[in-house]
């Protein structure tokens, strides 16, 4: 799991209106309903349907593209490991210049709308190559590292267009709201995939993702949003990104509370399936199951965060999520004795720890986009992705690495602890006093 997206809790019930422009008070007389108010915006809403289509297609492209790799091509560990960082690459080696290039461009929308088709027909070359019988393991090379660079793009362009869909004061309801159709993708998204790909065979399975773009370009395509002014100054001013993170101090907190995070939880993932089916002795089935009660977690997350933020604040439900996200995991390497019992100890780490990587991202991805001028919004989120995603890979080598060296579950207890001092960074830092969302830091 990440921690470094944005989402909206599940809004109270608001007038029954239909099309009111985003960011607008409704008038006239209402009644309360059962839909979100946030998603009676028709600008928003079909933004918010872009996201929600886009989710579910990746979950399916997740499962189908390995399963092709090995299945059509004969990919052994090493080539899994290479398509892996083929996809991820692109957001060390682009994020910063796509940062500065989109913040100087005066429609983020369009940006995030050829993304969406050029990923759809890059998918697309996978079963037409197939059914050529051409198709070869560097062309999923090749394929998946485009498909990482478009979906840089489309990342840094989301920031922008997001503050001019959604009034400040909704921040949190509307990225719960983004961050609820994440979660349900993952409880959803890999029974269909696999249901399409045992169907259809992986490589047709992948025309259902092409057309889950298509048809996010299409909803962004029906919005016509006040995008933010295109930044000014000469060259793409990366170091007015960097610069701005590293001097206002909650946005450093954040990044290098979640970069921790990312460190150990990633040493923690590269050990987790093998810990969990060589010494647990836990079936594929039982495992996978385990799995979705973290994604159930994920759901459960994004409808209490709303609720938590207007209890206890913006600032100390930050913190907390800085402990409820790893904290959980510690039952992982203590888990032990029947069956029964590791599983129930699995499903309460996996469950726990998704709802708190849930209110992480939700306000954490909300604090930050509060606090950053719009002329900086890319830049900034380029530098987080820089930094947050560079990390991973890093953490998955040192996590192999120590599990090598001292043993699977002593490197499982390192992860699990370390990921904790995550929380150090946020709570000797202003964010614990924030009661609501800041005003934005002056660029």
């Amino acid at each position: 799991m990440s921690a470094d997206l944005p989402t909206t809790p599940v809004a109270t019930p608001a007038p029954d209106i239909a099309d009111v422009p985003a960011g607008s008070a409704p008038s006239g007389p209402v009644r309360r309903g059962r839909l979100p108010r946030l998603l009676r915006e028709v600008t928003f809403r079909r933004y918010w349907s872009a996201q929600t289509v886009s989710y579910f297609g990746d979950e399916i492209s997740t499962l189908a593209l390995p399963l092709l790799a090995v299945l059509i091509t004969d990919a052994g560990p090493a080539e899994m490991g290479y398509l892996t960082a083929a996809l991820l690459a692109p957001n060390l080696l682009f994020s910063l210049v796509a940062g500065g290039w989109v913040d100087r461009l005066p429609h983020k929308r369009r940006i995030m709308i050829l993304a969406d088709v050029g990923r759809a027909l890059l998918l697309a070359t996978i079963p037409a190559a197939y059914l050529l019988d051409v198709l070869t393991l560097p062309q999923l090379y090749a394929v998946a590292f485009a498909m990482g660079t478009l979906a840089v793009l489309f990342e840094v362009a989301r920031g922008p267009l997001f503050v001019s869909l959604v009034a400040r004061p909704d921040y949190v309801d509307a990225n719960t709201l983004i961050n609820g159709s994440r979660a349900m993708s993952l409880v959803a998204g890999p029974s269909i995939g696999g249901l399409l790909v045992q169907a259809l065979t992986a490589p047709i399975a992948l025309v259902a993702d092409a057309v889950s773009y298509l048809v996010s370009a299409y909803f962004l395509g029906r919005i016509r949003p006040t995008e933010p002014a295109p930044a000014r100054g000469r060259g793409l001013g990366l170091r007015e990104g960097l610069r701005f993170i590293t001097r206002t101090p909650m946005m450093r907190a954040i990044l290098l509370g979640t970069t921790t995070l990312n460190l150990f939880n990633f040493m923690f993932a590269a050990l987790f399936v093998l810990y969990a089916t060589r010494e647990l002795h836990l079936s594929p089935g039982l495992l996978g199951a385990v799995l979705g009660a973290g994604a159930v977690g994920g759901l459960f997350g994004a409808a209490v965060t709303g609720r938590l933020t207007r209890r206890f604040g913006i600032g100390p439900t930050l913190v907390a999520s800085f402990v409820l996200f790893p904290a959980p995991l510690l039952l992982v390497p203590l888990a032990g004795g029947p069956t029964p019992a590791v599983l129930g100890m699995l499903f309460a780490a996996e469950f726990l720890c998704a709802v708190g990587v849930m209110v992480l991202d939700i306000v954490g991805g909300s604090v930050q986009t509060a606090l950053t001028p719009e002329h900086l919004l890319a830049r900034a989120s380029g530098v987080r992705r820089t930094i947050n995603y560079g990390i991973r890979p890093i953490g998955a080598v040192i996590g192999g690495g120590l599990g090598a060296a001292i043993g699977v579950r002593e490197a499982l207890w390192i992860a699990t602890v370390g990921a904790l001092a995550g929380v150090l960074w946020v709570i000797f830092s202003p964010v614990r006093r924030l009661r609501d969302l800041p005003e934005p830091v002056d660029g």
